[in-house]
This record gives structure tokens, sequence and C-alpha cells, in this order.
């Protein structure tokens, strides 16, 4: 196991306080990992720390069905006038648990931590209990500088080679033993996948029509980079023969996106400064998830390097939008606090009319801030006109 530094050093940040450390995340990307990490920091700073840690997914405490037999379980395990430092994985399965912690906090000197694979811990229910007492730290599947650091990949490899078995096989945790036995690696990434699709959206959503979730769900994952609205996938959908309204195809995306499957961005008006209600993008968690649903092509692979980018940026605190400038489009607005930044990422930009294309959008947009074109060239420009930066995008992945 290799420790997810940038999220270890939220929870530091974060010990102690009177928030609730609410851990999210895709099913299998390392929260439960995370967790134990941490438990064995508190243990190396004192071996006598007032810890009680329970995963709700293992047998052990199968019989906590709701709040009241959760909080006399971890009631009975603390110890009198000390601290305690709580750790309940996978808490979305024991009923209204929101009511235990609110009562731990309010009857004990504790220091809380949670973690869920579905965003309905975020729930309104929570926000009730909790009012503003805690903060939600959302994981991802391994960033590529991770994914570097978790794998024994040959040493003989480019850096180039290396990154397209990044793209190719994505960057869930769970897949390291394996070492690239492709029908291994195949069967435990289709496990998690349909684990996820059928425990935190079926069952979740008690949903009966399994089979037009997943086809809403792999129209999407076909179509990343591209901007879609529930109207056109109802229309393709019922082109297929699969008659279906574009509610029904809101509802199936804001489950997906609730089970950390899926992720919007929405479309920002750079002159205008306001969001777009319609015409969002989305992109897939994880890039072998996609691929082993859908099958690896290479001529997909513009499409899969913006999905790095979009959740690079979003690892690195970004709140990321799409940027519509007039008739033009710029891949991403990075917001965070006031630093902006606009990216455009395309595979080459060798190409007379690829560069004029990628660059055209950037040279219009009539402000200070940073502007800067990502691709897998090695031959570039660092500087190109009006201000434009132009990057390789793998020594970009590997700046966090």
């Amino acid at each position: 196991m290799v420790e997810r530094k940038i999220y270890m050093e939220k929870l530091l940040n974060y010990k102690d306080t009177e928030f609730v450390k609410v851990i999210t995340g895709i099913r299998r990307c390392g929260k439960s990992t995370l967790l134990k990490f941490f438990v064995e920091y508190l243990l190396k700073e004192d071996k006598d720390v007032n810890l009680i840690y329970m995963n709700f997914e293992s047998f052990e405490f199968d019989e906590i069905k709701d709040y009241r037999e959760m909080y006399k379980k971890i009631t009975d395990k603390i110890k009198n006038n000390r601290k305690a430092y709580i750790f309940l994985d996978e808490i979305q399965r024991v009923k209204e648990w929101e009511k235990c912690v609110n009562a731990l906090m309010v009857d004990f000197d504790c220091d809380i931590y949670i973690t869920g694979s579905n965003a309905y811990l975020l729930s309104s229910e929570l926000s009730t209990y909790l009012s503003g007492r805690y903060v939600e730290i959302n994981m991802f599947p391994l960033s590529f500088k991770e994914f570097l650091e978790f794998f024994s990949i040959e040493e003989n490899l480019s850096l180039e080679d290396k990154f397209s078995q990044y793209i190719k096989f994505g960057g869930m945790p769970g897949i390291m033993p394996f070492k690239y036995k492709e029908d291994l690696y195949e069967n435990t990434i289709k496990g998690v996948y349909y684990t996820v699709f059928i425990k935190d959206i079926l069952e979740k959503n008690k949903m009966t029509n399994a089979t037009l979730l997943e086809k809403v769900l792999k129209f999407i994952m076909n179509n990343i980079g591209s901007t879609l609205s529930s109207k056109k996938i109802a229309d393709y959908l019922t082109s297929q023969g699969n008659k279906v309204t574009h509610n029904t195809i809101l509802n199936y995306i804001e489950m997906l996106q609730n089970a950390y499957i899926i992720y919007k961005a929405q479309r920002y008006d750079i002159k205008g400064k306001n969001i777009l209600k319609t015409l969002e993008k989305y992109y897939i968690v994880d890039t072998g998830i996609r691929n082993s649903v859908l099958g690896f092509r290479n001529d997909n692979i513009g499409y899969l390097i913006e999905n790095i980018v979009y959740f690079q940026l979003v690892r690195l605190g970004y709140d990321v939008k799409i940027g519509k400038l007039t008739d033009l489009e710029v891949d991403f607005v990075a917001t965070k606090h006031n630093d902006i930044k606009y990216y455009q990422v395309t595979m080459s930009m060798l190409d007379e009319n690829v560069r004029k294309r990628e660059t055209e959008s950037l040279r219009k947009i009539r402000d200070n801030h940073e502007k800067i074109i990502l691709t897998l060239d090695r031959v570039y420009s660092e500087n190109l006109e009006d201000g434009i930066k132009c990057k390789n995008l793998i020594d970009f992945l590997m700046e966090e």
C-alpha cells in the first residue's frame, strides 16, 4: 500500500477540529485504506490513543441496523475522560446514522471520520443534524503521479509509455496486484463497475429498469468531451427503440453522479460571466472503468486525455467548467479563489490547422489570466502569441 499524501494532508489539517470529516468517492477508490493509514499515524503518535474503528461492510457489525444500535456499540467502546477518535467506514448502510453522529458530538469529546460511496451521504438530513459542522473530502482514483508510485512498471519504459498504460488501465488502486495481466485486470475492474452499478445505484434507488440505466451510462461514456443534454440522450435512446423522457434521463444522471461514477462540468459564458443551464459535459471517474465497459480504442485517446486533465484540475482544488466564447469553446475554465486559468487540451500542436484552432478561442479572451494549451508533444514553443503558454501534458500531470 502507498500512502495517498494529498488526502492524508487534508485529514491532518482537519484533525481535532469541530468538523466531522466526510470522505466520499466511488467504491474501491481507496477510502478505507486512507482511514487505516490515518489510524496507523495516530497509533505512532500515541500507542494508547482511544480509537474506535467500524467498517459496516464487515459481518462484525452486520447486526447494527439503526442509529440507536450504532450509538450503543460505539459508546460501549469509549474510554472515560479521554478523547475518542471514531472511524465509521461505509456508514450509509446504517439507517439514520446522522442522529448517532450528532449525539456523539454532543455527548463526548470526539473526533469523527466517516466514509461513504454515495452522495446521499451528504443529504439534507446530514446538513440538518450537523448544521455545517462537517467537511467533505472527495477522493478519486489515482492520479498519474500516484499511479507511478503504486505500480511496479518496467523501468525501461518511457514516461510516455507509462502514461499510455495509465490511459488504458486507469487508476483504481484495486488493480495493483495484477500487474497488467489483462484477463485478471478485466475481471477486477468490471467487478468494481458492477458493484457500483448494483449496490450504489440500483439498490440505493430501488431501480427496476437496469438495462435502460446502463444504456444511459454507456452513452455518456461514449461521449466524453461532447456537450450533452437530457433531451439529446432521450432522443437517441428513443431512436434506438427505448422510449424515454428527458425527465427520466435527468433522474438517471443524478443517480450516476450520486454514485461518483460520472462528474458534470457546466458551461460558462466567459464574456457574460454566467453559468449556462444547458449542454453540459460529463466525465467518467476512471478511464479504466470506461475502457473495460466499452473497450479501448486508440481513436478515443483525445477524449480520454481530456477526461484525465479534468480530474487532475479537480484534484488540485479547482472548480472546473467548460468555457463558451460566442461560437468558440475553451476546454476548461479552472477557478480557485481568485486564480483563474484557461486550458485547451489536444494530442498534438504540430499541425498548423490544429494550432490555429486551439489558439483561436484563447486569443479572444480579453483578460490577463493564464492561458495554457496542454499537448502530448515534446517539441513545441513554450510561449505562443498573445501570452498563450504551451505545456507538455505529462509534465503538467507530474507537477502536483
